[in-house]
């Protein structure tokens, strides 16, 4: 098994920034929680605390309430086996607890693509459900897949009209949502971060594929 890659002060840092608690932290930047809090502890804040104390939130501090432990809401073991309605959460809130309580790995089922995405580190999967019902969250109903296994197993993931619009110069009425490809300051500066872009901020647009 491969060695895990040492962590940097800046990975760990821009993880904070988007995350609220150290256990979110290690899952942003797709390690375990154990070599997340490794280097975390080695590097110290400007306050000399580590920078895993820094990031402790014990209270749950701006986590919303679904997703903590115990409260009025259900254990997610009751929307998996059927005792709770799964149609009173979004589907948001439940993948996020499926993902971070362990009940799903977050990799394709068929391929086992992980990939983040440079610039927000978001990763190309859809919860699929076996049967068609997305109300039935048990664990042998839902898998996750990459855009390119939903496609080719399950159907399409873009309309003719995003695909017009992606593919064409011309803008085009009713698609999913429009698509912008111009590079906001944010992913520049991300794309600054990584040492790409710092000669020529003209030229920057180049990556966009190239990610």
């Amino acid at each position: 098994m491969p060695k895990a890659r040492p962590l940097t002060k800046e990975h760990i840092l821009a993880a904070m920034a988007k995350t609220k608690s150290n256990m979110a932290a290690a899952r942003y930047l797709n390690c375990s929680y154990q070599h997340y809090k490794k280097w975390a502890k080695f590097y110290e804040s400007d306050t000399h605390d580590s920078l895993f104390a820094q990031h402790k939130n014990q209270s749950g501090k701006g986590i919303p309430k679904f997703l903590r432990t115990g409260g009025k809401e259900p254990a997610l073991l009751d929307i998996i086996e059927g005792r709770a309605n799964a149609s009173s959460f979004t589907p948001a809130k439940i993948k996020y607890r499926l993902l971070t309580e362990g009940y799903l790995e977050e990799k394709c089922s068929m391929c086992g693509f992980q990939e983040r995405r440079v610039l927000d580190y978001k990763m190309p999967l859809l919860l699929h459900f076996k049967d068609n019902n997305k109300k039935n969250y048990k664990l042998d109903n839902i898998e996750l897949l990459c855009y390119n296994h939903y496609f080719l197993t399950v159907g399409d993931i873009f309309t003719e009209k995003d695909v017009k619009q992606i593919e064409s110069h011309q803008e085009h009425f009713g698609t999913t949502d429009k698509i912008e490809f111009e590079v906001d300051e944010y992913h520049l500066q991300r794309l600054r971060e990584l040492g790409l872009g710092d000669d020529d901020e003209d030229d920057i647009n180049q990556y966009i594929s190239r990610i």
